[in-house]
Protein backbone atom coordinates (compact mmCIF):
# COMPACT_ATOMS: atom_id res chain seq x y z
CA UNK A 1 0.00 0.00 0.00
CA UNK A 2 1.48 3.45 -0.87
CA UNK A 3 1.97 5.64 1.69
CA UNK A 4 0.88 9.17 1.64
CA UNK A 5 4.00 10.24 2.85
CA UNK A 6 5.90 9.42 -0.60
CA UNK A 7 5.72 12.12 -3.07
CA UNK A 8 7.04 11.55 -6.59
CA UNK A 9 7.31 15.10 -8.65
CA UNK A 10 8.94 16.15 -11.77
CA UNK A 11 11.59 19.24 -11.23
CA UNK A 12 15.15 20.21 -9.95
CA UNK A 13 16.21 18.91 -6.95
CA UNK A 14 18.09 22.13 -6.06
CA UNK A 15 14.94 23.69 -5.47
CA UNK A 16 13.71 21.65 -3.01
CA UNK A 17 12.71 22.67 0.46
CA UNK A 18 13.27 19.40 3.09
CA UNK A 19 15.59 18.87 6.08
CA UNK A 20 18.24 17.00 3.80
CA UNK A 21 18.63 16.82 0.01
CA UNK A 22 20.05 13.49 -1.68
CA UNK A 23 22.83 13.96 -3.24
CA UNK A 24 23.90 10.90 -6.64
CA UNK A 25 27.44 11.67 -5.98
CA UNK A 26 30.87 10.13 -7.40
CA UNK A 27 33.25 8.52 -4.68
CA UNK A 28 35.45 11.43 -4.53
CA UNK A 29 32.43 13.71 -3.41
CA UNK A 30 33.95 16.37 -5.07
CA UNK A 31 30.91 17.15 -7.64
CA UNK A 32 30.67 16.16 -10.91
CA UNK A 33 28.25 15.92 -13.78
CA UNK A 34 24.80 15.56 -13.53
CA UNK A 35 22.93 16.18 -10.13
CA UNK A 36 26.03 15.96 -8.56
CA UNK A 37 26.96 19.04 -10.06
CA UNK A 38 23.59 20.99 -9.83
CA UNK A 39 23.91 20.58 -6.09
CA UNK A 40 27.39 21.94 -5.80
CA UNK A 41 26.80 24.47 -8.45
CA UNK A 42 23.78 25.22 -5.44
CA UNK A 43 25.40 24.94 -2.73
CA UNK A 44 28.25 27.10 -2.86
CA UNK A 45 31.70 26.58 -2.25
CA UNK A 46 31.64 25.78 1.13
CA UNK A 47 29.57 22.37 0.45
CA UNK A 48 33.05 21.25 -1.89
CA UNK A 49 35.48 22.70 0.99
CA UNK A 50 33.45 20.43 3.74
CA UNK A 51 33.71 16.80 1.06
CA UNK A 52 36.92 17.27 0.77
CA UNK A 53 37.38 16.95 4.88
CA UNK A 54 35.34 13.63 4.07
CA UNK A 55 37.53 12.19 1.64
CA UNK A 56 35.16 10.05 -0.07
CA UNK A 57 32.30 7.76 0.23
CA UNK A 58 32.50 3.98 -1.30
CA UNK A 59 29.60 2.85 -2.93
CA UNK A 60 26.64 2.11 -0.97
CA UNK A 61 27.36 4.19 1.31
CA UNK A 62 26.09 8.21 2.30
CA UNK A 63 27.71 10.77 4.22
CA UNK A 64 26.35 13.88 5.57
CA UNK A 65 26.94 17.74 5.21
CA UNK A 66 25.55 21.43 5.80
CA UNK A 67 23.41 22.43 3.03
CA UNK A 68 25.13 25.70 2.50
CA UNK A 69 22.97 28.23 0.09
CA UNK A 70 20.05 25.16 -0.95
CA UNK A 71 17.05 25.48 0.46
CA UNK A 72 17.69 22.18 2.52
CA UNK A 73 20.03 22.16 6.10
CA UNK A 74 21.18 18.96 5.33
CA UNK A 75 22.87 17.32 1.74
CA UNK A 76 23.24 13.46 2.15
CA UNK A 77 25.60 12.47 -0.10
CA UNK A 78 25.38 8.51 -1.46
CA UNK A 79 27.28 6.58 -4.20
CA UNK A 80 25.57 4.74 -6.45
CA UNK A 81 26.51 1.39 -8.27
CA UNK A 82 27.60 1.54 -12.00
CA UNK A 83 25.77 -0.34 -13.76
CA UNK A 84 27.31 -3.55 -15.49
CA UNK A 85 25.15 -5.34 -16.39
CA UNK A 86 23.19 -6.61 -13.35
CA UNK A 87 25.38 -9.73 -12.28
CA UNK A 88 27.71 -7.82 -10.62
CA UNK A 89 26.17 -6.81 -7.24
CA UNK A 90 24.40 -3.34 -8.57
CA UNK A 91 20.83 -3.89 -7.10
CA UNK A 92 22.09 -4.33 -3.39
CA UNK A 93 24.54 -1.84 -3.81
CA UNK A 94 21.90 0.53 -4.40
CA UNK A 95 19.62 -0.96 -1.94
CA UNK A 96 22.69 -0.06 0.44
CA UNK A 97 22.20 3.72 -0.52
CA UNK A 98 19.31 4.47 0.21
CA UNK A 99 19.22 2.42 3.47
CA UNK A 100 22.51 4.12 4.40
CA UNK A 101 20.67 7.68 3.57
CA UNK A 102 17.93 6.70 6.00
CA UNK A 103 20.14 5.49 8.82
CA UNK A 104 21.84 9.12 8.62
CA UNK A 105 17.94 10.62 8.12
CA UNK A 106 17.32 8.63 11.54
CA UNK A 107 20.65 9.77 13.28
CA UNK A 108 20.28 13.26 12.69
CA UNK A 109 16.67 13.13 13.19
CA UNK A 110 15.30 14.32 9.39
CA UNK A 111 12.48 14.59 8.79
CA UNK A 112 12.22 15.65 5.28
CA UNK A 113 14.44 14.22 2.32
CA UNK A 114 14.41 14.81 -1.51
CA UNK A 115 16.20 11.95 -3.52
CA UNK A 116 16.79 12.04 -7.08
CA UNK A 117 16.92 9.00 -9.29
CA UNK A 118 20.08 7.63 -7.86
CA UNK A 119 22.63 5.75 -10.39
CA UNK A 120 20.09 6.51 -13.51
CA UNK A 121 22.25 9.18 -15.14
CA UNK A 122 25.96 9.00 -15.78
CA UNK A 123 26.36 5.95 -13.71
CA UNK A 124 23.43 3.53 -16.51
CA UNK A 125 21.31 2.06 -14.19
CA UNK A 126 18.08 0.93 -16.04
CA UNK A 127 15.39 3.61 -14.44
CA UNK A 128 12.86 0.98 -14.99
CA UNK A 129 15.06 -1.50 -12.85
CA UNK A 130 16.39 1.47 -10.07
CA UNK A 131 12.85 2.37 -9.76
CA UNK A 132 11.76 -0.96 -8.05
CA UNK A 133 14.62 -0.36 -5.76
CA UNK A 134 14.12 2.92 -4.84
CA UNK A 135 10.64 2.96 -4.24
CA UNK A 136 11.01 -0.70 -2.24
CA UNK A 137 13.70 0.79 -0.23
CA UNK A 138 11.96 4.16 0.51
CA UNK A 139 8.63 2.61 1.58
CA UNK A 140 10.39 -0.03 4.32
CA UNK A 141 12.19 3.03 5.59
CA UNK A 142 8.94 4.78 5.73
CA UNK A 143 7.32 1.96 7.70
CA UNK A 144 10.24 1.84 10.14
CA UNK A 145 10.72 5.44 10.54
CA UNK A 146 7.19 6.94 11.46
CA UNK A 147 9.20 10.24 12.50
CA UNK A 148 9.43 10.56 8.65
CA UNK A 149 7.09 13.57 7.67
CA UNK A 150 7.89 13.31 3.96
CA UNK A 151 10.08 11.73 1.11
CA UNK A 152 10.26 13.34 -2.02
CA UNK A 153 11.37 11.61 -4.98
CA UNK A 154 12.26 14.11 -7.41
CA UNK A 155 12.44 13.32 -11.23
CA UNK A 156 14.48 15.35 -13.46
CA UNK A 157 11.94 14.37 -16.62
CA UNK A 158 8.45 13.88 -17.66
CA UNK A 159 9.76 10.34 -18.80
CA UNK A 160 11.42 9.23 -15.48
CA UNK A 161 8.76 10.77 -13.10
CA UNK A 162 6.50 8.28 -15.82
CA UNK A 163 9.01 5.41 -14.98
CA UNK A 164 8.65 6.20 -11.17
CA UNK A 165 5.08 6.12 -11.37
CA UNK A 166 4.37 3.26 -13.34
CA UNK A 167 6.85 1.16 -10.71
CA UNK A 168 4.55 3.03 -7.74
CA UNK A 169 1.48 1.52 -8.80
CA UNK A 170 3.04 -1.99 -9.57
CA UNK A 171 2.36 -2.12 -13.22
CA UNK A 172 5.59 -4.84 -15.03
CA UNK A 173 8.44 -3.38 -16.11
CA UNK A 174 8.21 -3.23 -20.04
CA UNK A 175 9.61 -5.91 -22.21
CA UNK A 176 12.57 -5.43 -24.48
CA UNK A 177 15.94 -4.94 -23.03
CA UNK A 178 17.09 -2.67 -19.75
CA UNK A 179 15.80 0.24 -21.24
CA UNK A 180 16.18 3.97 -20.03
Amino acid sequence: MRDARLELVQGDITKVEADALVNAANSSLLGGGGVDGAIHRAAGRELLEECRDLRGCPTGEARITQGYKLRARHVIHTVGPRWQGGGRGEAGQLARCYQSVFALVEKHGLRTVAFPSISTGMYGYPIEKASRIALREIQAALERLPQVEKVTVVLFTPGDLEVYRRALAGEPEPAGGPGR
